[in-house]
């Protein structure tokens, strides 16, 4: 039985995989849990799963927690060294990283100084800080799995490849929910409206991250350091049907791509199970029944914010972690009606123009981008607000 730690627990990606612990209870048994501030939904996790430690953002919600568990034997941290302590300290095989945004890099770090294997769903850790966290999963001989869709679809198309023959990673996206909207149409978006997703079912900030395209610039970033190719081998399409995953072009023009139905769970057992494959109670894809599969370039005109993230690996260092960072203070400022759509975009480029990159030597080192990226995206933010 594999012991496993959920970072991220309440979100969508911990509820599916803790559906995969449910329906295979002889594989997997959960030792630790981290989440938010959603006590209900972790306390319901606590009393079915029975972790040894979990913890939560705050003191105040940690209180509430013990509270009402005071009948279980379990440990509750809080803050950012209690999530922490549960990536790193606990006797586990496999953290699944699922934290949203910036806050998951600390924890999945600690977790892979500690010796254990990663499931990254959260692509900022590698985002901020990609060569940094290679480059302690080799000195610690730790793999790190991808669950994102589109970088499991790369993974499993290049099992059994040499990456020297890689001519070009191509990324799928299904467009977010507004792609068929004109530009005049996207001035007046709503928060309501951008989190229509047509196909999958996510958290709104990586909902919002689709709408705009820059989900897409993030994942490039991925990829450049989950696969260790440059930025000029990567390349994006869309795809709205969501069915072709991700694809790999080989030097000898051959293509090989991982399809499915838009189910995280696929990815998500994968890297739990790697390098078997788990038998899942879903439907089959019928291809006959889906007829086509549609392509088409992204626009960069109306979507700039996929640029943003090839421009962030060109120039290199702490630009990355820059540009995440704002991108995460003006999609929270457009949740909360407090910045128009379109000027998501413009925040993050105006917060990586007023950047000093400098190189990644060290986590303190992203994290002080990530710090100062966040303020200066908040004064651009509250300036738009009162022009």
């Amino acid at each position: 039985m594999k012991p496993i730690i959920i970072l991220g627990s309440t979100g969508s990606i911990g509820t599916n995989t803790l559906d995969i612990v449910q329906r295979f209870p002889d594989e997997f048994r959960v030792v630790g849990l981290t989440a938010g501030n959603n006590i209900e939904k972790l306390e319901e996790q606590i009393r079915r799963f029975r972790p040894k430690t979990v913890a939560v953002s705050s003191e105040s919600s940690a209180a509430l927690l013990r509270s009402r568990c005071a009948d279980l034997r379990v440990e509750i941290l809080s803050g950012e060294d209690g999530i922490t302590h549960v990536a790193s300290v606990l006797d586990a095989e496999l953290v699944i990283s699922a934290i949203v945004g910036a806050a998951g890099l600390v924890p999945t770090l600690s977790a892979i100084r500690s010796g254990k294997h990663i499931a990254l769903a959260n692509k900022e850790p590698m985002v901020m800080a990609g060569k940094l966290m290679q480059d302690e999963a080799r000195k610690h001989g730790v793999r790190i799995f991808p669950v994102d869709s589109e970088h499991s679809a790369i993974f499993q198309s290049l099992e059994g490849h040499r990456i020297e023959d890689v001519r070009r990673l191509i990324l799928t996206a299904s467009g977010g929910a507004l792609w068929t909207l004109t530009h005049e149409q996207l001035q007046d978006v709503t928060p309501e409206r951008a989190l229509q997703h047509p196909n999958w079912k996510m958290g709104a900030k990586i909902t919002i991250d689709s709408a705009t395209l820059m989900n897409k610039g993030l994942e490039v970033v991925e990829a450049r350091w989950l696969f260790d190719i440059p930025e000029s081998n990567i390349e994006v399409m869309v795809h709205r049907e969501s069915i072709i995953h991700s694809l790999v072009e080989y030097k000898d023009r051959s293509i090989i791509a991982q399809l499915g139905l838009p189910d995280m769970r696929t990815p998500i057992s994968y890297a739990m199970h790697y390098p078997a494959r788990m038998t899942l109670d879903l439907p089959s894809l019928e291809l006959t029944e889906i007829g086509r599969l549609s392509f088409s370039k992204p626009d960069h005109d109306r979507f700039p914010c996929l640029n943003l993230g090839y421009e962030s690996l060109r120039i290199g260092g702490t630009m990355p972690a820059t540009m995440n960072a704002a991108n995460e203070i003006a999609v929270d400022a457009f949740l909360n009606h407090g910045l128009r759509f379109v000027e998501i975009p413009q925040v993050i480029r105006n917060t990586m123009e007023a950047h000093s990159q400098q190189e990644i030597t060290c986590l303190d080192d992203a994290l002080e981008a990530d710090r100062w990226a966040r303020e200066k995206a908040e004064s651009l933010v509250h300036a738009l607000s009162h022009s």
